[in-house]
Formats: structure tokens, sequence, C-alpha cells
């Protein structure tokens, strides 16, 4: 079990811009549903470079749920325009698909409905490619249990959903991260559907639930509303990363500004 280190030591901490891209925009919902507009992605992500972002994903959010692939031209463009590392997502779902977001620009591809779909994808991409261009994103939903309200050592739940937030799977969230670790996922993009775009704070409990069961790096994604958040993820959550869209796309807050904060607070963050 990964063991729970204080945010004034360790590896340097990350903040990560996520763009949401649906038929070539920049969106933003709540709870993955009631998108809206926040603009051209090679814009926004040049607007991201030069404020020092830390690295930026590119995610788009309908490709496996259409079953198509990522949007190429458009991760290309990101790509010349951003000097930070760049992770790519949605519709990724053979080894060729890996390669040609790589020979785009992507640093690093994150995968979910595929690697659900078929676990050998995750090991035979690793293989290929290394680990660290490999991040698995857990797209995990909070689970009601009738027993709850009763159970005082209520344990809480979490399952793993896929196509976009849109099917569920059964599969408990911690083992699944547990599991794809094994297969060679460098990294674990976990995204909190309960939370997403809600600005109430990233769900902590998951979070560090997943944290400490694995020994590869979690950015921790989905409620960041406010400067404290981003400190919470880290210290509660042992985030190895803070990922946040709205936030950042509406201009509530600025990352220099953010980094600040978190440096005076004593996270070990480059700035």
């Amino acid at each position: 079990m990964k063991v729970k280190k204080s945010v004034l030591n360790g590896l340097t901490k990350r903040i990560i811009p996520c763009l949401d891209v649906d038929k070539g925009r920049v969106v933003k919902g709540t709870k993955f549903i009631n998108l809206r507009d926040a603009g051209n992605p090679v814009e926004v992500a040049k607007r991201y470079d030069d404020e020092g972002a830390d690295e930026i994903v590119f995610l788009d959010i309908t490709a496996s749920h259409e079953k198509r692939k990522t949007i190429y031209e458009v991760v290309e463009k990101t790509a010349e325009n951003v000097f930070m590392p760049l992770t790519v997502g949605g519709g990724i779902r053979t080894l060729e698909d890996i390669r040609n977001m790589l020979k785009a620009g992507a640093d690093k591809v994150s995968i979910n409905t595929s690697a659900v779909e078929n676990l050998s994808f995750v090991s035979k991409a690793a293989e290929k490619y290394g680990t660290q261009c490999i991040v698995v994103a857990i797209d995990a939903k909070r689970s009601v249990s009738k027993y709850k309200l009763q159970n005082t050592n209520y344990c809480p739940k979490w399952e793993v959903y896929t196509y976009g937030g849109r099917k569920s799977t059964g599969i408990d969230a911690v083992e699944w991260a547990k599991k794809v670790e094994k297969y060679g996922a460098g990294e674990i993009l976990l995204t909190s559907m309960d939370k997403d775009g809600t600005k109430d704070g990233y769900d902590i409990e998951l979070t560090s639930a997943i944290s400490e069961s694995v020994n590869i790096p979690v950015i921790a994604s989905g409620g960041a509303g406010e400067m404290k958040h981003f400190y919470d993820a880290f210290e509660k959550g042992s985030a190895d990363a803070a990922l946040a869209a709205s936030l950042f796309h509406f201009k509530e807050l600025k990352i220099k500004d953010l980094k600040k904060y978190l440096l005076r607070k004593g996270v070990n963050i480059r700035c």
C-alpha cells in the first residue's frame, strides 16, 4: 500500500488544466451534462502555457460514445502551440491510435473505455510505448447502498463508468486502479463524477482511497472551486496532481495566483 506523504516532501505537485473537447470546441458541464462553450482549444491551451500550467490534458469527450477517432488535427495544432507535456484521451482503442497521437505531438495518452473492455490493451500499450506514456482514466461514481444508513461501519465504494460517464460497469474503482497499475499504467487520471463541475471540492475520500492503494501518480479531478480545494487534494487526498477545467476556463482563478498560494502553504510546486 502506498504510504501517505506530507505535501512538504516528495515529488513536485502539478497543476493541470483540462480541455474537454466536443465537436472541436472546449466545453464544460456539471456532472458530465449541461455543457457550455469555453472557447477554441488551441487558443485556450496557449493561454495556459503562457500562465505557467505544468501540463495540459486534452479529452475528446464524445469520441468513445460516437465510436470515432480522436480529432487528430486539433491535437496537432494544440501541440504545435504549447511547450508543456500534453496528454490526449478519447476514442483511443488501438496501438496505432496511440502512435498517431504521439506523432501528432502528445506526450501521453489517456485511455478509459478501451482499458475496461480490453485490459490487455493497457499492457500491450505500456510494453510498446513505455509506462510513462500510458495514463488510465477512471471516471468514478459513488455507489448507493441501502445498508449505508443502517451500518455505522459502512465503507464507501465507487463504481467505474465508461463512454464519457454514460455506461456503468459494476467495477470497483479502487480495485480497478490496483489492477491497471499491475498491467502497466504509469499514471491514473481520477475523476469524481459526483463532484464534476460542482465547485464544492474534490472527492477527498475517493482520491485518498485510490492514491493510497497504488504506487503510481494520481491526478485528482472533479470539483475544484477555490484554492483550498487544491491544497486539500494534495494534503488530505495524497494526490500527485490536481486538474481543473471551468475554474480556469472562465478565468475565476489564475494559475500563477494558485501556485503562489500553494507555495505559501508549503506545497512543493514549480512556480
